[in-house]
């Protein structure tokens, strides 16, 4: 998020109103990552990120609607009230813990990886493609190489496979079913990078409220196995747990 962002979320935050106060909770999310969240084929937002929201808005009884959001401006809005959550695969960061707050993680920090179609691939020199905003084009702009960036995930992939890019850097987990099913022309590069502090529910500073109720139902689905089977059941064997 660049420093301008920054100051038109800070400014918004002025806007925010508790959320308790009002009779729906609206789950702010982007719909194009998955597994953590997508569009399914009936039309509906689907993944590992819905199906834990459900959970907690069941647990901490709280009735709850989904709405989607670019990931370009899911900070603004929701500072701004357009929705009162975030779960979007969002990795807790100092910059953002600036201007909005955060839940305890609900998916452990791991690695961040390059993809690209060749092993031999410079991705410190290179050109790497990486969704804007995140701690991933963050993490490119400083290491040397040429940072080229893209609105969704899925085009950051694109981008390698037309050759507009050298190799893509975007979380491991999104990373590993497409190099899965790509049978071979998609290739690991180098060593997986760790970044971030894990990925948290994002809300209003001043819904302190809504973030005590949800920490709590993260904190019991960790307790009792849960959040671990969720994990199980929308990442791959190696998924981490708690």
């Amino acid at each position: 998020m660049t420093t301008t962002r920054l100051l038109l979320a800070s400014a918004l935050a002025l806007c925010g109103s508790a959320v308790l106060a009002q009779d729906v909770v609206r789950m702010g999310t982007e719909g194009a990552y998955p597994p953590f969240n997508f569009i399914n084929d009936q039309g509906e937002v689907d993944g590992f990120e819905v199906e834990l929201g459900n959970e907690l808005c069941a647990r901490a009884q709280l009735t709850c609607q989904w709405v989607t959001n670019e990931w370009d401006s899911i900070i603004p809005n929701l500072v701004s009230g357009n929705y009162d959550t975030i779960l979007a695969g969002m990795s807790i960061t100092d910059e953002r813990d600036a201007v909005i707050d955060f839940t305890q993680e609900y998916f452990p920090n791991v690695p961040s990886a390059y993809v690209a179609l060749s092993d031999g691939v410079d991705v410190t020199g290179g050109v790497v493609a990486a969704q804007t905003n995140t701690i991933q084009a963050a993490h490119v702009a400083e290491t040397g190489a040429t940072l080229v960036e893209f609105a969704t995930p899925e085009e950051t992939v694109a981008a390698v496979r037309n050759g507009e890019a050298d190799a893509v850097f975007a979380d491991r987990d999104f990373l590993a079913p497409i190099v899965e099913a790509s049978g071979g022309q998609l290739v690991y590069v180098g060593e997986p990078v760790p970044i971030g502090q894990g990925v948290g529910l994002g809300l209003r500073e001043s819904d302190t409220e809504l973030k005590a109720k949800f920490d709590t139902a993260i904190a019991a689905m960790k307790e009792d196995g849960s959040l671990n089977a969720l994990l199980s059941k929308w990442f791959d064997m190696d998924a981490p747990t708690y």
